[in-house]
């Protein structure tokens, strides 16, 4: 499906330079002298290699066909992480590498959606906040002046994070998956 340089958006999926890309970030700019151009921030979704485009407005780019389903989060085991579609009770296969970082945030249960392209897992897209608990962290210091001060944590499934300095081991947290930043404390 064709799709102009106006139309990309953060996470979606295009072909360029006979790859598959993510789209990180995009930026619409448009100078003083010269056409306006999007410029935009790319993650290979084969290679996991980056790099940074300028399309021209008018450009036209490729957007692939992709299938996003529903699956739960089942177990680890070695190298793959799996998964089962409710529905049907299907179970897939997906090496770590392609969920990143973000494996270590899975959780027995937990829902998440797959992209499927060509009928190949290319990526995995966590709940956007999920509960954590602080494993532990440092004491925070007495009379801090800087509000935006933070102190390093580690979440109890092995995730190293800031979090503020109210915030004690064993309490639950709020995180931000895409960002792994600390959003709010559970009560």
């Amino acid at each position: 499906m064709k799709i102009t340089a106006n139309e990309i958006k953060p996470g979606m999926i295009i072909e360029h330079k006979n790859d598959y890309w993510t789209v990180l970030k995009t930026q619409h700019v448009k100078p003083g002298k010269g056409g306006a151009f999007n410029q935009v921030e790319l993650k290979s979704v084969t290679k996991g290699t980056k790099l940074n485009e300028r399309f021209r407005s008018n450009e036209n780019l490729e957007k692939p066909e992709i299938e996003e389903k529903k699956y739960n989060f089942l177990y680890i085991d070695g190298e793959n992480c799996h998964f089962m579609d409710n529905k049907n009770f299907e179970q897939v296969e997906i090496p770590k590498s392609i969920a990143g970082e973000q494996h270590k945030l899975l959780k027995e249960n937990l829902s998440v959606s797959i992209s499927f392209m060509e009928g190949k897992p290319i990526s995995i897209e966590l709940p956007i906040n999920i509960e954590c608990t602080i494993k532990s962290t440092d004491v925070a210091i007495k009379n801090q002046t800087a509000s935006s001060s933070y102190k390093p944590a580690i979440l109890d499934c092995g995730v190293k994070i800031n979090v503020p300095p109210f915030v004690e081991s064993g309490e639950k947290i709020v995180l931000d998956t895409r960002t792994l930043e600390y959003i709010k404390r559970v009560n």
